[in-house]
């Protein structure tokens, strides 16, 4: 029989109890890439009898059966369409937001149709000058902190539901006990521009992403699945669940009589980079879809095993995807889809791909390859795609054209530089088109 001291026991134990800490995390993650394995990806013009696909009318059929397989081992099935319940309540206006460049207005999404129910807290700035007619295009966001983070002004309420809470918003007392205070407004505003975006004739729409699904692992007792009940190993996650959200709240820019519903990109960072992909690619609503540094189960190749990697996502964050995912821990090989065919999912439909230079753990090289992969899908509708760009380009780069990616100097955050090329991709791929 081993032995131990009773001081390695408690040494240990001390281990375990540090927030965060998980076996998967004691395993150096690989930044080499002369360690990348051989891999081989699976062809998004292949059914899977190997029959191949030769024309647009067969994609819509490779299209749903690949919709399929990222539902049931990667994100989770999702309950279809709006619930019949649900309402819309303006609970604030401003109407001279920005000095008078913008209209502010606050909407309670009541997934049931019950105040005391789950609900989603949606923030809309539009611009008041040189409206079109149709009503203005809109960025649809997501938020980590609340909508009060985005911007000092008081005029936006601070969310009152559970937030997470870093050392540093402790520090700084910008959350109590997991509460938002007075001092976390515009704590996360240098992520975004808001006067850039409405001075470009672009509306903002954002929301906490912790109203539809708190970020920890609960067991799905409290958010949206408070009502649609624990989900069953191929039925939704958290990601699948913020997925539902950008969708319920593109339901309400579609009543709402100032934004061209036709003319909405949905944007994330990060997780809600993962989540802004799935919502784009069962959500056909969207007219453009940007990842800003997404990562391991975003934009990333998984079978690249670079960085962060599936083990690691689904021991750290165990509640994101649905339990069927985690078969391909350190399994990659045998998942029947990679991240390409999810970029080829929202094709022929434009799709904006960011990654940091410093962000060596979101895998910018592998999350370039999805879009160099998807690009023959886009071909196939008659979209040029990366436009024939086979290299990842230097940083601070731009290229591509229904599909784009960029690299940036720097870490993994959301800069001007990033918001520079989504509203230029709005204006170009969107807005007005090229014929």
């Amino acid at each position: 029989m081993i032995r131990f001291s009773a001081a390695c026991i408690v040494a240990f134990l001390s281990l375990l109890c540090l927030p965060g800490f998980h076996a998967a995390e004691t395993e150096e993650p690989n930044y080499d890439e002369s360690k990348v394995p051989l891999y081989s990806l699976p062809d998004p013009l292949f059914f899977e009898n190997g029959r191949r696909v030769n024309d647009p009318v067969q994609w819509k059929k490779r299209r749903s059966e690949i919709l399929h397989l990222f539902e049931v081992n990667v994100y989770g099935k999702t309950p279809v369409g709006r619930p019949a319940e649900m309402k819309f309540v303006v609970k604030k206006k401003v109407d001279h937001f920005l000095n008078g460049k913008a209209s502010l207005r606050e909407v309670r999404l009541l997934f049931n149709g019950k105040e005391n129910g789950p609900f989603l807290d949606l923030l809309v700035i539009v611009p008041e000058k040189n409206r079109p007619d149709g009503g203005s295009p809109a960025f649809l966001t997501a938020n980590f902190k609340g909508n009060q983070s985005i911007h000092f002004s008081k005029d936006i309420s601070i969310t009152k539901s559970w937030v997470r809470e870093s050392g540093s918003d402790r520090k700084e007392g910008r959350v109590k006990d997991h509460r938002a205070t007075e001092k976390s407004r515009g704590s996360a505003a240098s992520r975004w521009p808001v006067e850039k975006i409405i001075d470009s004739g672009i509306a903002l729409a954002t929301w906490y992403y912790g109203d539809v699904d708190p970020d920890f692992d609960d067991g799905f007792q409290n958010g949206i699945h408070a009502i649609y009940g624990k989900p069953k190993p191929d039925q939704w996650g958290s990601i699948g669940s913020w997925a539902w959200g950008f969708s319920r709240a593109m339901d309400y820019l579609e009543s709402a009589g100032d934004i061209n519903a036709r003319e909405v990109a949905v944007m994330g960072h990060s997780r809600l980079g993962k989540t802004a992909l799935w919502a784009g690619a069962r959500d056909q609503r969207f007219a453009l879809v940007i990842s800003n540094d997404s990562g391991c189960g975003g934009a990333a190749l998984s079978r690249r095993h670079f960085g962060e990697t599936v083990k690691r996502i689904n021991t750290n964050f165990p509640h994101w995807f649905c339990d069927n995912f985690q078969k391909y821990n350190d399994n990659e090989s045998a998942l029947p889809v990679d991240q390409h065919q999810l970029i080829a999912l929202i094709a022929p439909r434009p799709v904006c791909i960011a990654s940091a230079a410093e962000d060596q753990w979101a895998d910018p090289r592998g999350q370039f390859l999805s879009a160099l992969h998807a690009d023959i899908v886009y071909r196939l509708l008659g979209k040029e795609g990366l436009g024939g760009v086979t290299q990842h380009p230097d940083v601070n780069t731009a290229v591509g054209k229904t599909i784009r990616y960029h690299i940036r100097a720097g870490i993994h955050d959301v800069t001007d530089f990033d918001w520079d090329q989504y509203i230029k991709a709005m204006k170009e791929l969107v807005i007005a088109p090229e014929k």
